[in-house]
């Protein structure tokens, strides 16, 4: 109740969609056509909010159900640990992921990061009941099911969780289950089904998909991304080139302790006979951020989740022994020092979580107030936009968005120039010098209203965009 209640009083009043959520919103409902979707994209984040979606396009409304969802769905993967974990480790797990202001930003958030995170906790916890006889058929059916669920939402993260539940259950003595195995890839398999078939319904088969994936992620391979991780922990939703200096180390100091302190719960869980829980779940972790922190060449907060949902169990773990499995004389020292050091670790959670959640709030006003202006100089559904941040402000103008360049290349400049005969068409171009694509050139231009942070905008309008009788054009 706690998650939820942070979400809605912190994150959802006053936030926006951002542009990777107005592209998944956009598929199932919301305030405009579809959005591209790029190869790389997955659609199980859109199936989650097309309940709402389709209804309403209020980002109230979707941030409400997300995050009620999202605090439910918390609550039931610990209880799917009950018989492998003791309360106070699973109460200390969930309270520590939900303390971080990337789980908090992104519960309301129609991103499928949080959900990849807690699909991956469910896997693991069914597959640790089904290997170890408490229960079977529930848990190997859940095993298959939170399988499908992350692999629905990232497919490489349903990979890298996939593999070693299946290696352990082939290979580690005691828990040699050939059927969990084969439930374990039939998930993944069965997660990444819609994935593949538009793959060769929309991109030209599957080697094609991840070759273009691959292309719009910088070319997957041997990439060191961990020193960019650590700077994009002080509130960078994207950190895409992360050549920015290193200004708050404050906000990256637990990430530096937490393998200090999941180190030290592998060690307390073999203590209190729970150690293979323990590595089981470490590994798991590991493997869901390898590829996030040595093959792509940027970083996001949000990437690492999956891992840190895994990594509280052990954290958790260390936390309970440092509380309860000390001498007593030690305890009040122990006691106290968690205590500022919790309190600590709130300040800058809070702190990055007020300072994400203001920029969001200063985005959806640039948007609005972009929009708005689009409205007053005859842009209005139907109608497309292109150019300088085309996919979001298309959103909000509620206009459909194509591109005929870069990682969102939908259509040909000729493509574009004949959709301009037909309806409405907007390119947004940034910056004092900045020129419109050869077939805008003869357009209408029009300055844009300046927005804070963003600079001077202006909009080139095609010939079928007629201005609204009495309304003032955008100063120029």
């Amino acid at each position: 109740m706690a998650f939820i209640t942070a979400q809605l009083v912190l994150v959802a009043p006053g936030t926006g969609l951002g542009w990777d959520e107005t592209i998944y919103v956009s598929q199932v409902g919301g305030n405009a056509p579809p959005a591209f979707f790029s190869a790389p994209r997955a659609r199980g984040i859109s199936y989650l909010v097309a309940p709402v979606a389709a209804l309403t396009a209020s980002t109230t409304v979707i941030r409400i159900y997300l995050a009620l969802l999202s605090g439910g769905a918390l609550f039931t993967c610990l209880w799917i640990w009950r018989k492998l974990l003791p309360i106070p480790v699973l109460a200390c797990a969930g309270a520590l992921l939900a303390s971080l202001w990337i789980a908090l930003y992104y519960g309301p958030s129609a991103m499928p990061n949080l959900w990849s995170a807690l699909g991956a906790l469910a896997a693991v916890g069914w597959f640790l009941r089904a290997v170890t006889g408490t229960g079977y058929h529930m848990p190997v059916i859940g095993v298959g099911v939170a399988v499908a669920v992350v692999t629905l939402m990232r497919p490489a993260d349903g990979l890298w969780l996939a593999l070693p539940l299946a290696a352990s259950a082939l290979l580690v003595p005691g828990w040699r289950r050939p059927v969990v195995c084969a439930v374990a890839v039939a998930g993944f398999l069965i997660g990444a089904a819609p994935w593949v078939i538009e793959a060769y319904t929309h991109y030209g088969g599957l080697a094609a998909r991840l070759r273009r994936a691959s292309e719009i992620q910088g070319g997957l391979g041997w990439h060191l991304a961990v020193d960019d991780q650590v700077r994009a922990l002080d509130g960078r939703a994207l950190c895409r080139p992360c050549d920015v200096p290193w200004k708050h180390p404050v906000t990256a100091v637990w990430w530096l302790a937490l393998p200090v302190f999941a180190a030290g719960g592998v060690a307390a869980a073999v203590r209190a006979h729970r150690g293979p829980f323990a590595v089981l779940a470490t590994g798991c972790a590991a493997s869901l951020a390898a590829q996030y922190l040595f093959m792509i060449d940027y970083a996001a907060p949000r990437f690492l989740l999956p891992a840190y949902a895994l990594l509280a169990l052990a954290v958790a773990e260390c936390l309970v022994f440092l509380l309860t499995g000390v001498r007593p004389a030690l305890r009040p020292v122990t006691i106290t020092l968690l205590a500022l050091a919790l309190a600590g670790h709130l300040a800058v959670q809070y702190r990055v979580l007020a300072h994400v959640v203001d920029g969001n709030r200063a985005m959806r006003e640039n948007y609005t107030a972009i929009a708005a202006a689009l409205h007053r100089l005859g842009v209005r559904p139907p109608c497309m936009v292109s150019g300088y941040q085309a996919i979001p402000i298309a959103y909000y103008a509620g206009c459909s968005s194509r591109q005929s360049s870069g990682h969102d290349a939908s259509i040909t400049p000729d493509g574009l120039t004949a959709a301009a005969r037909r309806t409405p068409v907007a390119v947004v171009v940034a910056g004092d010098g900045a020129q419109p694509p050869g077939y805008a050139r003869t357009w209408r231009p029009a300055a844009l209203p300046p927005v804070r942070g963003w600079g001077a905008y202006r909009v080139y309008l095609s010939p079928t965009v007629v201005r609204p009788a009495k309304e003032q054009e955008a100063p120029r």
